[in-house]
């Protein structure tokens, strides 16, 4: 099939690489604009846009797509003359408006991070991760003018393990759905593919602020542990020790009792704070305006016994 892709991101780019390696024929991409990066704050493309450069694939980058604006009128017209017959989206992180959704035969197909209608939104992800699920998946839909409610295509499931953080978790997901990706593209190529409501009790996953990732010490020891997984590496769990803020890398559940929502206590070889059920290890720690640390090395150097995060 001929294909316009629409993606920004890095796990974006596993799926666009899939596609250009399949039978299938990706004659542009649509993505973000450039922003500015790195320590020049200087103009930097997608990663998306920068893997189709290095494939001599046209780049499309409007600001908006909204039909009232000039990006918008330019970027129908320029869709209507690649003439796709399917857009794939992956992260693409652009409003889809509703005058644009029959532009191609097929649509405009998502590849989403779970296993739809749970976790509808824009941290899948991490919402899985911080409700302690055992698995998730990924799941391909035809978008409508809803938030991730369309029709279902395909899904597949996948073990979240226990040590997973998002980073981790995201990344084996990048790779399975860019395979469920561009087998949903064979089956509409083949018209095989079956179009199916979501069904089941919808569950929402907005996107994460600073806030939701600070640290609840009174939470048990699991809530913890998942919801320091879920924001590792962004925006990164936090927490307070008097009035400055520490990133709090992943812990281990440990028993180490007396120990009240917390309090720290150190050891030669390990640094240990009170939950609401319990206790935990800390791995690592990052001071305000430092790198991250092995909490061990950290309290060797920094007497934090008998203080208290909050």
């Amino acid at each position: 099939m001929r294909l316009v892709f629409a993606g920004t991101p890095e796990p974006a780019v596993v799926a666009l690489e899939a596609l250009l390696a399949s039978e299938h024929d990706v004659v542009a991409v649509l993505t973000r604009p450039d922003a500015r990066r790195g320590r020049g704050r200087s103009l930097q493309p997608s990663p998306v846009a920068q893997c189709a450069l290095e494939h001599g694939i046209e780049v499309l980058r409007p600001t908006s797509l909204k039909p009232d604006t000039d990006d918008g009128v330019e970027i129908r017209q320029r869709l209507e003359e690649l003439a796709p017959d399917c857009i794939p989206v992956v992260a693409y992180g652009n409003l889809i408006t509703p005058d644009l959704l029959d532009i191609a035969p097929h649509g405009w197909v998502n590849l989403h991070f779970s296993l739809l209608p749970q976790w509808r939104g824009a941290a899948p992800v991490q919402a899985a991760i911080k409700a302690g699920q055992s698995s998730t998946g990924v799941s391909t839909f035809r978008i409508d003018e809803g938030l991730d409610t369309g029709p279902v295509i395909d899904m597949r499931e996948y073990a979240i393990e226990g040590t997973d953080t998002a980073d981790d978790l995201l990344t084996r997901l990048a790779y399975r759905g860019a395979e469920l990706l561009v087998d949903t593209m064979d089956q509409l190529g083949r018209g095989t593919a079956v179009l199916r409501a979501q069904s089941g009790e919808a569950s929402y996953a907005p996107k994460i602020t600073k806030e939701d990732a600070r640290i609840d010490w009174h939470q048990s020891t699991k809530a913890i542990d998942c919801a320091i997984r879920a924001h590792t590496p962004a925006p990164g769990a936090w927490t307070l020790l008097g009035d400055q803020r520490f990133k709090i890398g992943p812990v281990v559940p440990a028993q180490e009792p007396g120990l009240e929502p917390g309090l720290i206590k150190t050891t030669k070889s390990s640094v240990f704070v009170g939950t609401g059920d319990g206790a935990v290890r800390l791995g690592a720690l990052q001071a305000p305006g430092k790198k991250m640390v092995a909490a061990e090395d950290f309290a060797r150097g920094t007497d934090i016994d008998g203080m208290r995060f909050s």
